[in-house]
């Protein structure tokens, strides 16, 4: 039999029922039910625009042989005496390093942070005693920064690679297979750290090299093509090297400048978290609470204009936690998080407003906008106790009409929060265009501008301030041969799936000139 495929609305009630899924995928094809007819879910969402949220599936119909998906599984290859330095361990790198023993080449990746377990430590360092290690946080270490975050897997960027072998390496990893079908997977901060130590396992077995708390200091230079890294004070020999560092290393945009090595300040998004009682997003986004046990979650992606610039919300985190994300020491950054079950009491989202390149001073400067995001962190954390990373904060009522709030409701921040004129501590572009699009979001959503959600700053690492241009065809550095800026801190990638492909794409294109 020819494989068939259909489009089935499913109930709350019927979503965990392999024969009521059956049935109605059957019904649709209209084909009897023959136990020599398999059905497989492709495709999983929630359409939650009427009154009644329900399931839309994609279900394939056929013989086994043809409904049975093929996998992409990893197929390393014997090393060939070549290697590429990787600097980065996160999705970008270690995808990266999984194409090149592919082609038979050898990675040594550079991690300036610890292991995926070890860096929980440093975490537990910040809550409780304020301490922010510059190597090991919630954006450096193994992992990367979406390790410890709500472990998105969606991305619109589907043409720039093979999303289907990227998760397919993620469940051959640990992954549950889930995330082959939803419209929007995720893995959770908890399911996260083991597949990423089984990647590492697989790369270090096939002969590839990871070194943590390492930090790639320079580059080595033949003429006007990469050699290699000084990492650690050791210079590290390579036939090529991608740059997968991720949105906050500041201090390889420095070096790469003190090297004349061209970089570009790139536009990015800064604002606020802001946070509601889960139960209030279910009523705003599935018109129900409590919602159905059977229905995640609710989350949202919303957007707006206001003020000449884009507001939207970033990396929603519904059931989830706010943490602090700062790299540094005397800054204070925000970012959102979630465990697999998405089961926490409260939501959370970015919300963000353009920062446009000409809004700021000296345009021309490749650093201006990495500037404008370091001067907001380092206010935010001045304006609290000059110790812990408590987080100025507001309701959002009081944010929307510019007056401070008598009391803060209670949040999934650990570090606590203390009311704040945080309209004020924005800057003031960026303020002004939150607090429109918040009146506007309001109007189309009701309740969203609610006091009973609170906004705490800042939300600033939405993407990397700092553009490493490359080749569209070659990928390499326009000035320097063998040399790959890859994924988010590149400026190429805006998540875990996208900085995967980005990594494997960079790979290949690094492959092809090393043969």
């Amino acid at each position: 039999m020819k494989q068939v495929k259909v489009q089935i609305k499913i109930n709350p009630e019927q979503i965990n029922l392999p024969g009521a899924i059956r049935k109605e995928a059957l019904k649709a094809a209209g084909l009897p039910d023959n136990e020599d007819i398999s059905t497989r879910v492709l495709r999983r969402s929630i359409d939650a625009r009427s009154r009644k949220p329900h399931f839309i599936l994609q279900v394939a119909i056929g013989d086994p042989e043809t409904v049975e998906p093929q996998k992409s599984v990893f197929t390393p290859l014997p090393l060939n005496g070549k290697q590429v330095v990787i600097a980065g361990a996160g999705p970008a790198g270690y995808f990266a390093a999984l194409t090149l023993l592919e082609q038979g080449i050898k990675p040594i990746i550079i991690e300036r942070g610890r292991t995926v377990n070890d860096r929980r430590k440093d975490l537990k360092k910040i809550y409780t005693e304020g301490l922010v290690n510059p190597d090991s946080n919630y954006c450096f270490g193994e992992g990367g920064a979406g390790t410890y975050s709500d472990g998105k897997l969606y991305t619109r960027a589907t043409k720039r690679g093979n999303v289907g072998r990227i998760l397919d390496l993620l469940i051959a990893n640990g992954a549950p297979g889930d995330i082959r079908i939803d419209a929007h997977p995720h893995l959770g901060s908890n399911v996260l750290p083991r597949i990423v130590s089984k990647m590492r396992d697989d790369i270090i077995s096939c002969g590839g090299e990871v070194h943590f708390n390492t930090r790639v200091d320079s580059f080595v230079l033949d003429g006007d093509r990469m050699a290699g890294v000084i990492a650690g004070g050791n210079e590290i020999k390579a036939d090529a090297v991608i740059l997968a560092t991720g949105h906050s290393a500041r201090d390889i945009f420095y070096a790469l400048a003190d090297q004349d090595i061209r970089i570009e300040a790139k536009p990015f998004a800064l604002g606020v978290r802001i946070e509601h009682p889960q139960p209030l997003i279910d009523k705003i986004f599935y018109h129900q609470s409590p919602r159905h046990e059977n229905l995640p979650a609710a989350s949202y992606r919303i957007s707006t204009q206001a003020m000449g610039r884009g507001v939207f919300s970033f990396c929603m985190c519904p059931g989830g936690y706010i943490v602090p994300a700062s790299t540094a020491p005397g800054e204070l950054v925000l970012n959102g998080m979630s465990l697999a079950a998405r089961n926490a009491p409260f939501a959370n989202a970015g919300l963000v407003a353009e920062v446009k390149i000409e809004d700021l001073e000296n345009p021309g400067d490749p650093f201006c906008a990495l500037k404008y995001q370091a001067a907001a962190e380092k206010n935010m954390f001045a304006a609290g106790d000059g110790v812990t990373q408590q987080a100025p904060a507001q309701r959002v009522n009081d944010f929307i009409e510019g007056r401070i709030s008598k009391s803060i409701p209670k949040t999934s921040y650990i570090p606590g929060t203390y009311s704040a004129p945080v309209h004020e501590l924005l800057p003031f572009i960026q303020s002004e265009a939150l607090r429109n699009g918040l009146k506007a979001l309001g109007k189309k959503f009701k309740g969203f501008d609610s006091n009973e959600a609170k906004v705490l700053a800042v939300e600033s690492r939405t993407s990397s301030p700092v553009r490493i241009p490359r080749d569209r065809e070659t990928l390499e550095h326009v000035q320097i041969k063998g040399l790959f800026p890859c994924g988010e801190g590149a400026g190429y990638a805006g998540g875990i799936i996208s900085a995967a492909m980005d990594g494997e794409k960079c790979a290949q294109a690094a492959a092809r000139m090393i043969s």
